[in-house]
Parts: structure tokens; C-alpha cells; sequence
């Protein structure tokens, strides 16, 4: 048995405990006890972690990312979202296993560090030669220790063909189907403990056929798997479906099958009310990426409209090259800054912005009766906030600490009761080896073009 304790506990989906402990099993990974006080005489043999001045949470869940670009950041810091990936595709035509591994690990080991228990990757760049890049990432994953959610993403659409994306990083659409579901068969694991998890995801209208789009959604039911892409991120994008398509890219969404509360959208920024209609009604869940969003100078999502309608949103730090800081923790503050800016101080709560991070980002994952809030019966996935040093000094309100105070340093991260930071330091990896070998890939990188 784990027994956390003395500590604040928000357990997002029920009360909260300003002096209070949790209990784990650790041979299940599961939360056994959750309350008030001390946990009392508890049989067995216990490792105890004394939480004074620490806030306990669900860890958080980061539902949009490409870790591949971690070694590709501070990159086309002025350009707008299409501009930026002209200047980057021909530079990630070059990626291999090796600098993709070396990516995954640094962002996965940077955001275990940050606070985050389960990551997804939206990984659909494959150039001719590269190598196994899931596999690569999936690798990593397990070399850190996180729940991971790998996308087996896809571009079928090159510029010959009126995409944005150079041919030269794009494949067949039967190549990416086929690969897809091969991608299912070997990582897939749909039990609820999974740390392993596939989900489909050709990327984005400008850069995907029709065909590859509605063939995906239909492998990716029949296979029991969610589905992923990118919608609705800029105005180009706008303009692109409506000059290609005759409609926007919710409405173009929805005719290929794409909405439905087997998905989630990466953005969802410009969206109209109608928009925003069809995308709750239809149960669709919305991955909120504020901090690149804000980078690329695309705009602010409409969370408030968003949730007040009833949707489901989690949040996400975008790739490495798009959003350099990639800590997780950081997104619950930009979330709430954006939507204020949008919406006025009233626009979202810090408990609003706590449960986008943790019970929204589960549920868009489809993980929500396992993880994402601290309940009895319910994973281990917890991060214990350490909140009195001088930079939290006098804040009253331990939610607010975290998400208006200064960065706070993790006391512990566990993954199903499995120790991944301690004292705001990896015990799975070494940091300063995942920093090499991302220097060590950039540098590749660099010298191959």
C-alpha cells in the first residue's frame, strides 16, 4: 500500500479536502481510499508520503502533441500556421527512428516532469525510408514510464495534388490504411489498465483526401479504436474548405463522417455558433492547445460557448516546434488567460481549468472511468504539487496556487502507483541523457539539410 497524506487533495469529481490523504494498492495501481485526515491504522506493509504543503491531483492528461519536433524548435517563429509548415516540411522529410525516439523521450520525459500521466502523439509524418516512427515513440513511452496514446497519423494530399504538404513526405492512401491498421495489431490494448493505446488519425483538411478520411473512420470503428485529426485551427484553413470544399471545416467534417463522441478535434478555434452546435450536440470532444494557438497567432478557442453548450473539452501542448515550453502544468494557466482575454473574468474557473486537464483530457481519450479524477477504484494516476515555497507563499486557495501561482515543482508523479518523479526529479530516466541525445538529434538533423 501507498498512503499519501497531510496534504490538500482535489479530487475534481467530488469534494475537496484541505487536510487529506489517498491510499493506493499497489498491486492493482488503484485508488483504494480517499478522505479527509489522516489515513489511519492501515494493515499491511505501507510506504507512506508525507504531502505537507503539497496539493494532490489527478495527473494530467495531455491530448494533442508531436513529439517528433522536439528536435526542430525555435523554428519559423514568425509565420502563421501554413507558413510555418512550408519552412518545416522539407526539414522533417528528413527524420529518422533515431531522432524520433530521441524526441519522444525528451517531450515525454519533460512532461512527466510537468505534471502530465498519459500523453497522446499525433505522429503523421512517415517519409520513404525513415524507419518504424510509431514504434520509435512508443519505445520512449515505455523508457519514461507514461500511459501513452499514440495516433497512427497519415498526409495523403501533396502539393501536386492541391495539398500543402510537399509529395515527398506524403504516402498512398492504401499505404496509410494498411499501416494503420497494422499499427492496431501490434500496439493496441483495449483493457482498462492500458498503458498502450492506438487511435487513428489522418492529419488535417489541407493534407488528407476524402478517401483516406472516410476509410479511416470506418477502419477505426470497425477496429474499436477513436479518431483524431486537426480541425478548424486558422483562417487559412477556413478559407482552404470553403475554396476546395464549398463549406467549413466543421460542416466538411461532418460529412465524412467525423464527428461523433468516438473523436476528438486538435483546436477547434474558429468556429462559428453553428459550429459549436454540431460539434457538442454530436458529442465530439475538443483537445485545446491555448499556448501554440497563441504562439502561431491563430486566435483563441471558444471554450466558454464550448463548455456552456456541453462540450467535452481536455487540453493539449501542441508540438515542441509550435509551443517550445511543452510543460503540461503551464496550459491550465494560458487556458484560463486566453479564455478571460476572449470572454472576460468570468470565462473560466481554476477548477474549470483543472478539470480540462485531467477529468476532460480523459474523456476525450475515451479513459474517464479509469482515470482523471481521484475516486475509489480508479487508476493511481496522481501528481503531488509541492506549494510551500516562497512563490506560493500566502495563497490561500492550493487550486489556485497551481494554476495562477509560478511553476510548481512536483513532489511526486505516479502511474498506477508507480513512482516516475520524485522530488521534482525522474527516477525512470536520466534528464540530462534525454537532453543529450535531443541535442545529439537536432544536430543530425541540422547537418542533413
Amino acid at each position: 500500500m501507498i498512503i499519501i497524506e497531510n496534504c490538500a487533495v482535489a479530487t475534481v469529481s467530488g469534494p475537496e479536502h484541505l487536510d487529506g490523504h489517498v491510499i493506493v494498492d499497489e498491486g492493482t495501481g488503484r485508488i483504494t481510499a480517499v478522505g479527509s485526515g489522516h489515513a489511519g491504522r492501515v494493515h499491511g506493509a505501507v510506504r507512506r508520503i508525507d504531502g505537507t504543503g503539497c496539493l494532490l491531483t489527478p495527473g494530467l492528461v495531455n491530448t494533442h502533441h508531436h513529439l517528433y519536433q522536439w528536435a526542430t524548435r525555435g523554428l519559423a517563429q514568425d509565420d502563421t500556421l501554413f507558413g510555418w509548415l512550408t519552412t518545416l516540411y522539407p526539414i522533417w522529410a528528413r527524420i529518422d527512428e533515431e531522432i524520433v525516439h530521441a524526441g519522444a523521450a525528451a517531450g515525454l520525459g519533460w512532461l512527466a516532469l510537468t505534471g502530465c500521466t498519459l500523453s497522446t502523439d499525433h505522429h503523421y509524418l512517415h517519409p520513404a525510408g525513415a524507419g518504424d516512427l510509431l514504434a520509435a515513440t512508443v519505445t520512449a513511452a515505455a523508457e519514461i514510464g507514461l500511459r501513452f496514446h499514440p495516433t497512427r497519423g497519415a498526409m495523403d494530399l501533396g502539393a501536386s495534388a492541391g495539398g500543402l504538404p510537399p509529395d515527398s513526405v506524403v504516402e498512398t492512401t492504401d499505404a496509410a490504411l494498411a499501416a494503420t491498421a497494422d499499427a492496431i495489431d501490434r500496439f493496441h490494448d483495449p483493457s482498462p489498465s492500458a498503458m498502450l493505446r492506438i487511435a487513428v488519425a489522418p492529419c488535417s483538411p489541407f493534407s488528407v483526401t476524402d478517401t483516406l478520411m472516410r476509410e479511416s473512420a470506418a477502419l477505426a470503428r470497425d477496429r474499436g479504436v477513436r479518431l483524431h485529426t486537426h480541425l478548424a485551427e486558422t483562417a487559412d484553413e477556413e478559407d482552404y474548405c470553403r475554396a476546395t470544399h464549398g463549406c467549413d471545416p466543421v460542416e466538411y467534417a461532418a460529412g465524412l463522417g467525423w464527428l461523433g463522441d468516438d473523436v476528438w478535434l486538435a483546436h477547434a478555434v474558429h468556429l462559428s455558433p453553428a459550429a459549436i452546435s454540431t460539434i457538442t450536440s454530436s458529442g465530439t470532444a475538443v483537445a485545446h492547445c491555448p499556448a501554440s494557438n497563441a504562439r502561431l497567432g491563430a486566435g483563441t478557442a471558444p471554450v466558454r460557448a464550448l463548455l456552456d453548450a456541453g462540450g467535452t473539452i481536455g487540453l493539449g501542448v501542441d508540438g515542441a516546434a509550435s509551443q517550445e515550453n511543452g510543460a503540461m502544468i503551464a496550459e491550465l494557466r494560458h487556458a484560463l488567460y486566453t479564455a478571460r482575454l476572449r470572454g472576460g473574468p468570468t470565462a473560466l474557473t481554476v477548477r474549470e481549468a483543472l478539470t480540462m486537464a485531467t477529468l476532460g483530457g480523459a474523456r476525450c481519450l475515451g479513459r474517464d472511468a479509469d482515470l482523471g479524477s481521484i475516486e475509489v477504484g480508479k487508476l493511481a494516476d496522481l501528481a503531488l504539487w509541492r506549494l510551500d515555497g516562497l512563490g506560493h507563499a500566502g495563497i490561500a486557495d492550493p487550486v489556485a496556487a497551481l494554476v495562477l501561482g509560478p511553476p510548481a515543482p512536483l513532489e511526486a508523479l505516479l502511474v498506477g502507483g508507480r513512482e516516475i518523479v520524485r522530488d521534482n526529479t525522474l527516477v525512470t530516466a536520466d534528464s540530462d541523457h534525454l537532453a543529450r541525445r535531443a541535442r545529439r538529434a537536432a544536430r543530425k538533423l541540422a547537418r542533413s539539410r
